[in-house]
């Protein structure tokens, strides 16, 4: 069942410019989309974005996800012509996302100066390694270099081993969430005071943002926050915990939960003893209680351990995979995967459109575009009002 939305989006009637490539970006125009914004995306002429190559099949897999709900134009930043129909472009809009390394958009004659001169109600949100500002600034950078400045790359793996990365691009996908909230933000400011402004986003500091207490910690006491493999130094128990079948995962560290799990372990004088009966105490023996509460799980089957901790009201819950997530039924029932038919991959499931609102939801209303520049003449029309002719003359120049 192809589950392509036919609602509009709270945010339908915003106009987006999209600019730049690969993650950071593109991911906050796919959030802004997945919310009802009309995206349009400015990709180079040509191969466009690097991310239609990038995963596991062709067309990319990934671009599917981080191309839905947008409309592909093809404009050539690097020639005078071009940053001009470029300009007029941003003129109509009111956001602007980029996030080229800090001074490409001057270099281009595209600096927010200019362009808040021409559309003062424009937001111009711009992601980067650094900022846009600082002695750092002008430094290329990628994701993984704003999670190592931003502090999660030295906390993450075994302290025994060199420091280990998420499975994902998190610097990225934080910097565009950030980058994202920030636009909202000043859309919201821009109700009020009818100004745009310049959103500025950076890696290290989204990273930065989620860091819990590693700054403020250091700052009273000296502590150091280093890496502690699966665990949470001082919160237990909150770990993986090995059953006959496999790992499973479970959550007790409240005082009242430590008692439910003694209890559905058979062992509720062990929620007296004074190691464990209290938050302080059970993290101060945490290696110990760990190894307590795996001798029990190792004993019994991730289905069994399930069924106790459903009983007791013990947070708990398996290590999923994809084929898990497809399987489950909660997934299904919220629609949090969603069932798509793409034209030459056939029938594909991607996450849907998250948070969900109750009366303005948002949803998938268009496929990724599947070549660069697809919605040329569309967008070219519809929002510069050029006839065909003028559009062909500018793909005779070389300009898209």
């Amino acid at each position: 069942m192809d589950q392509l939305s036919t609602q509009p989006g709270p945010l339908a009637g915003l106009r987006v410019i999209e600019m730049g490539q690969l993650i950071a970006g593109p991911f906050c125009g796919q959030l802004l989309g997945d919310m009802g914004a009309d995206v349009i995306k400015i990709e180079s002429p040509g191969a466009g974005d690097p991310m239609r190559t990038w995963g596991k099949s062709d067309p990319s897999a990934w671009w599917q996800i981080i191309g839905r709900n947008k409309r592909s134009v093809t404009i050539d930043l690097r020639k005078a012509d071009g940053q001009d129909l470029a300009r007029q472009l941003i003129a109509k809009a009111d956001i602007l996302i980029e996030n080229f390394r800090p001074g490409t958009l001057e270099k281009w004659g595209l600096s927010p100066e200019t362009l808040l001169a021409k559309n003062p109600r424009l937001i111009v949100t711009r992601m980067s390694a650094y900022g846009q500002t600082g002695p750092y600034s002008d430094r290329a950078g990628y994701g993984l270099i704003g999670e190592a400045m931003g502090g999660w790359r030295n906390i993450v793996g075994d302290a025994d081993r060199p420091p280990a990365r998420m499975g994902v691009s998190i610097g990225d996908a934080l910097c565009a969430t950030y980058g994202c909230l920030g636009a909202l933000a000043a859309l919201r400011n821009r109700e009020i005071t009818g100004k745009g402004q310049v959103v500025d986003s950076s890696l290290f500091e989204s990273v930065l943002q989620v860091m819990e207490s590693l700054v403020i910690d250091y700052s009273i006491s000296g502590y150091v926050r280093e890496r502690s493999g699966a665990i949470l130094p001082g919160i237990a128990p909150s770990n993986a915990y090995r059953c006959r079948d496999g790992d499973y995962l479970i959550g007790a560290n409240q005082d009242t939960v430590f008692i439910r799990l003694c209890t559905a372990m058979g062992q509720p004088d062990l929620a007296q003893n004074a190691k464990y009966s209290n938050h302080v105490a059970r993290g101060r023996n945490q290696a110990e209680l760990d190894s307590l509460i795996e001798d029990w799980t190792s004993h019994r089957t991730i289905e069994e351990v399930d069924a106790l901790m459903l009983k007791n009201a013990i947070p708990g819950g398996r290590v999923y995979k994809a084929p898990d997530m497809l399987a489950d039924p909660h997934f299904q029932a919220r629609n949090s995967i969603l069932s798509l038919q793409h034209p030459a991959l056939g029938a594909i499931k991607m996450q849907g459109v998250f948070p969900v609102l109750s009366e303005t939801p948002g949803g998938v209303r268009r496929l990724a575009p599947a070549t660069p520049g697809q919605d040329n003449a569309e967008v070219f029309k519809e929002v510069l009002g050029l006839n065909t002719d003028q559009v062909a003359n500018l793909a005779k120049a070389g300009l898209i």
